[in-house]
Parts: structure tokens; C-alpha cells; sequence
């Protein structure tokens, strides 16, 4: 089984970066592959609600990343979605590339365990983790938490690296990750099928 990671910075080795190998590092010494997918500092596409993607389960735009990481979703086991803190809320990058990921083929991330992770140099990450969990909440996908709220600390990645309860909150996250993702597949060996949700009703507040 494998699991994602996503690093919602611009900078590859940069404090998010640190987070999440701290994370796989745990994941892997449990036998779990890992890859930490790099969203980079090219633009990248906001939805544009066109619609495009009802039929063929992609997204109209091609020229990111966004396509790439659903085609590595399908297989994945499990999802770790990392993002640095700007102004008090998570990267404009990352919120663009989930929004049309999810909007796209959200079905690829039912009932995967998933962990949000944010990095600030002080504030501002309880506000970012709350806008990243609405992707989870709304897939039908189980939360992995940790043993504090999952942040770290620090302007460099040695800083963050100092942040010893940051790292620990990041290698218990690895662990549960671990465990969650044996959980279901001794459930699914044992004949237990993730539900079936209803569709149908889809109201707003005039009707």
C-alpha cells in the first residue's frame, strides 16, 4: 500500500517538506511506501466551475499538476495534505489544485484515511488546518489525528527540526496513519466493504 504526500509549498526541501519526511520516515520503517508529491512554484489553475471534468473525471487544465496527482490518487492507500501558512490560511496553491481535484474525481479519496498538516513560523495554523479538513469531511474520508494539533514551527527547516513536540505530533501521525490503514485492510480480508452512501436530495435554502 502506498500514501501520498502533498506539499502545498512552493519550496521543495522547505519547512512542509520537513514535516511530511518526518512522517514517511515512520510510515516506511512500518513497511508502507511513501511519496511526497512536490507542488512547485510554476502557476497553477484555479477551478473555473466550467464543468468539463463530469465525464471524463480530469480536469480541462493539463498544464499543472493537478491531473498527475489524481491519476496517483486512484492507487493510493491513504493521503497526507501538507501546506505552509500564508497570512493566516493555507497556500493559494494547494486550495487550488485539492478544489479541482476533488471537484474532478472526489470519489478517488472515499473512505482513504487522510492528515492535514500546516507550518507557520507562529500563527495561523488552525485556521489553515480547518480550511484543508473541509476536503476530507465532505469525501467520506477518516481523519487521522495525532497527540497535539498537527502543526509545526519555524521559519527554516533546522527550526523545524527543533520543534521537538512539532516532530513528535508529526511521527505519531504516522503512526495512526499506519495503524488506520491496517485496520481497513484486516476489515476489507474480512469481508467488511466501505459503505454506501445516499445521493439524491440536493437542496438550498429557498426550496
Amino acid at each position: 500500500m502506498q500514501v501520498l504526500l502533498m506539499n502545498g509549498s512552493p519550496r521543495a526541501r522547505g519547512c512542509t517538506y520537513t514535516a511530511l519526511e518526518e512522517i514517511a520516515g515512520v510510515l516506511q520503517a512500518q513497511g508502507i511506501e511513501t511519496e511526497i508529491l512536490q507542488i512547485g512554484n510554476r502557476p497553477v489553475q484555479d477551478c473555473i466551475g466550467c464543468g468539463g471534468c463530469a465525464d471524463s473525471g480530469r480536469c480541462v487544465f493539463q498544464d499543472d499538476c493537478a491531473n498527475e496527482w489524481l491519476e496517483k490518487a486512484e492507487h493510493a492507500a491513504g493521503f497526507v495534505f501538507g501546506t505552509p501558512v500564508y497570512y493566516a490560511h493555507p497556500s493559494g496553491r494547494i486550495l487550488s489544485v485539492l478544489d479541482r481535484m476533488f471537484y474532478a474525481n472526489g470519489k478517488v479519496f472515499a473512505h482513504k484515511p487522510a492528515a492535514v498538516v500546516a507550518s507557520a513560523r507562529r500563527a495561523g495554523t488552525t485556521a489553515s488546518l480547518d480550511a484543508l479538513l473541509k476536503f476530507l469531511g465532505i469525501s467520506q474520508m477518516p481523519v487521522v489525528s495525532s497527540t497535539y494539533w498537527n502543526m509545526v514551527h519555524g521559519s527554516t527547516p533546522d527550526d523545524v527540526k527543533k520543534d521537538l513536540e512539532g516532530m513528535q505530533t508529526m511521527r505519531n501521525i504516522g503512526r495512526n496513519l499506519a495503524w488506520i490503514l491496517r485496520c481497513i485492510e484486516a476489515g476489507r480480508n474480512a469481508g467488511i466493504e466501505a459503505p454506501c452512501a445516499e445521493h439524491g436530495a440536493w437542496t438550498n435554502f429557498i426550496r
